[in-house]
């Protein structure tokens, strides 16, 4: 679907929303959908299209559900949780594996040496940080930065799902091992990964190296700008 028709039936979902709570609210009687099926459900990633029978989903909904998240043992050492940051139409959803230290302490993600070099891939690709939008698969920093584990991820994982139905980008870039491998339930190396176009739920996916790996070795920014330069083109041409 067009981006710009996706975001007007997600304005008109919200707003006849807003007009039913507030005819309940001011005492009219309760108010039901013509299919009498009472409140609507909320779309989730194989919805196949925003209509009538679901509604859109807020990011600030998700958020609020989150809420001081202890699904799992990331909460006892975490200073902050982080949700993720930018535009909630996004064309792009770039997703990392986990907050860092300067992510935990500013509750924003990519902010740290590796998210200064994101930002640069970003402004690249001709986008300003605000316009994409920018999450992790695990909200919370797990301890001395190390990976995360199963469990935790699974804790996080319907939040990162109820985000990108949220979203419904017409790209996702998985930046990472974690990233690319969660997101396709696989266990197969970024390395074998990175620069093929997979699917989830129907969006276009494109793993790739993380920025920190990058950092490192700084000889894969040539492989991953050759990956950007394939998200680029896909977007073009829907």
């Amino acid at each position: 679907m067009p981006k710009e028709l996706k975001s007007e039936l997600k304005n008109l979902l919200g707003q006849a929303r807003g007009t039913l709570e507030d005819l309940q609210r001011i005492g009219l009687g309760e108010v039901y959908p013509l299919n009498g099926s009472g409140d609507l459900q909320v779309c989730n990633l194989d919805s196949s299209d925003l209509g009538l029978n679901c509604r859109a989903e807020s990011l600030a909904e998700i958020e609020a559900d989150l809420g001081d998240c202890h699904r799992c043992n990331l909460c006892r050492e975490r200073k902050q949780i982080v949700f993720g940051v930018g535009n909630p139409d996004a064309d792009v959803v770039f997703v990392g594996e986990g907050p860092g230290q300067e992510e935990d302490e500013k509750g924003e993600p990519f902010v740290g040496e590796a998210g200064r070099l994101l930002d640069r891939i970003i402004l690249a690709m001709g986008y300003q940080r605000d316009e994409v939008y920018i999450c992790n698969v695990v909200k919370c920093r797990p301890p001395q930065n190390r990976n995360p584990q199963t469990d935790e991820i699974a804790a996080c994982d319907q939040f990162l799902q109820r985000q990108l139905a949220a979203i419904r980008p017409r790209s996702i870039v998985a930046l990472g091992k974690f990233a690319a491998q969660t997101l396709l339930s696989s266990p197969i190396a970024i390395s074998k990964l990175r620069g093929q176009w997979a699917n989830y739920h129907g969006i276009p996916l494109m793993p790739t190296y993380h920025p920190a790996y990058l950092l490192r070795k700084p000889l894969g920014k040539r492989e991953v700008w050759e990956d950007m330069k394939l998200v680029m083109q896909k977007l073009r041409e829907e």
